[in-house]
């Protein structure tokens, strides 16, 4: 990953696994040089929130607990999709998953692909509501995490707390994201793939209102999803701003 970005001609890269940092240690030992890592992850939240939790301390025991209680949620809910799926008459296995996942906490992207190597279903029908999409035979909720009470959790470790594409497919209220605010809340992932020019514009505001500063993020995910990395980038200033707010950890850099 930090070797695509290198040849992408980025200068920082965020690595934001959900509910996970395993990988930091692996692509901070083959950094490139010339490009900085930012260590994080991505939490799941109440709401169909996503937080971005940027360079808190990974030792910190309170938010330490919240994510590994997130994995092994992530864990049960896999199992339950594959059951699901196989009372579909589709013939996952859960051993093809974990294979997939690679020890990485199972997601849906994960269930997805294990349901396309069956040849039931493409990448993008996996996710529609005939299968795994919101609503779908196959689909299963995650726990509801407050995400205001997950921001404080990611302030309290020192790290960066940021709403992930915020005016997405879900969408995360303005009520909501006022309250993340009040929690401690830094900025709003303003540029994704996801948001069009209108809403862009309108959370731009939404995060002066709110005073909070306004980032991007390709939101990339591998070759599965048609999303260039580096497609969406933050500005030098925000980004300067949001790491000098950071006291559980720094970027990595060669």
């Amino acid at each position: 990953m930090v070797r695509r970005a290198a040849s992408a001609g980025l200068a920082v890269v965020a690595l934001t696994d959900h509910e996970t940092d395993a990988g930091v240690a692996e692509a901070a030992a083959a950094l490139p040089a010339g490009l900085s890592l930012v260590p994080g992850a991505e939490i799941s939240c109440a709401q169909h929130v996503h937080l971005l939790a940027y360079l808190y301390n990974p030792a910190e025991p309170a938010l330490a607990a919240e994510l590994a209680r997130l994995r092994t949620s992530r864990d049960g809910r896999g199992r339950r999709m594959v059951i699901q799926l196989q009372a579909m008459g589709v013939p996952v296995e859960w051993g093809a998953v974990q294979a997939i996942a690679r020890g990485a906490p199972v997601g849906r992207p994960h269930v997805a692909a294990a349901l396309v190597d069956t040849g039931a279903a493409s990448y993008a029908e996996a996710f529609s509501d005939r299968w795994l999409g919101y609503g779908g035979p196959a689909y299963v909720g995650k726990p509801s995490f407050d995400p205001a009470h997950v921001v404080a959790l990611v302030r309290a470790a020192g790290g960066v707390a940021i709403c992930a594409h915020p005016g997405g497919r879900k969408g995360t209220s303005d009520d909501t994201l006022s309250r993340m605010a009040g929690a401690g809340l830094q900025a709003l992932e303003v540029d994704h793939p996801e948001h069009d020019a209108s809403t862009r514009r309108r959370l731009r505001s939404l995060a002066a209102d709110l005073g909070l500063f306004a980032t991007g993020g390709s939101d990339y995910h591998g070759t599965r999803k048609d999303v260039s990395l580096g497609s969406e980038t933050t500005d030098p200033e925000v980004y300067a701003a949001l790491v000098s707010a950071a006291t559980g950890s720094a970027p990595f850099t060669r």
